[in-house]
């Protein structure tokens, strides 16, 4: 019975995620077909991604990027629109645009002999009459929320460790064992490898 319970756990743990995966992928694509009415399955992402990529291209053009300067003006001067778009605007400059947030791991130091990871976003607090302070984002375990601190520049340090691999260990409830130091070593062994 053991030996049952042991290996129906073990199954459990490589089935679901691969399931998971491939469910979430697959309605992806099936909602993103229906919101466009198509019946070929697929179509419809492939065209979301191709008008993606044209858009990005077309961006370039000046009267594109006048049209598109244009909307983020009225958008950010609407009330409710301006809060929605900016921050949808700011969390994917935040991951992939020009300014990413997300590229500076640290550890900060609560209390004696306890610490947390995090990112700073914001080097420099002066603007808020803060000065030798930083803002470090915290991401929770299992969900893409967090949290900000204003913590004071001695009490975070920085780690040498990719932010991809940081953000993979935290959102893992530290688990995730994956960890690539900056230069491209994989260290794997520890989830404290960080720090």
């Amino acid at each position: 019975m053991n030996w049952l319970i042991k290996n129906f756990l073990r199954g459990l743990i490589i089935v679901v995620p691969i399931a998971l995966t491939l469910y979430l992928i697959y309605e992806a694509f099936t909602r993103i077909d229906r919101l466009l009415n198509l019946r070929t399955p697929g179509v419809g992402f492939v065209i979301t991604i191709v008008a993606i990529i044209v858009i990005g291209a077309l961006a370039s053009n000046f009267f594109v990027r006048k049209f598109l300067n244009l909307t983020e003006t009225v958008f950010t001067r609407a009330p409710l629109v301006r809060l929605i778009y900016a921050s949808i605007k700011d969390l994917l400059e935040a991951f992939v645009g020009d300014k990413k947030r997300f590229d500076q791991p640290v550890t900060v130091t609560i209390t004696e002999g306890v610490r947390t990871l995090g990112f700073i976003t914001q080097d420099d607090l002066e603007f808020l009459g803060l000065p030798g302070q930083v803002a470090v984002y915290l991401p929770f375990s299992y969900s893409m929320a967090g949290t900000l601190l204003l913590v004071h520049r001695d009490r975070v340090e920085r780690v040498a460790i990719d932010s991809a691999s940081i953000m993979a260990l935290v959102v893992s409830g530290g688990v995730s064992r994956a960890v690539k130091m900056n230069g491209g070593s994989v260290a794997g062994d520890s989830p404290t490898a960080a720090g």
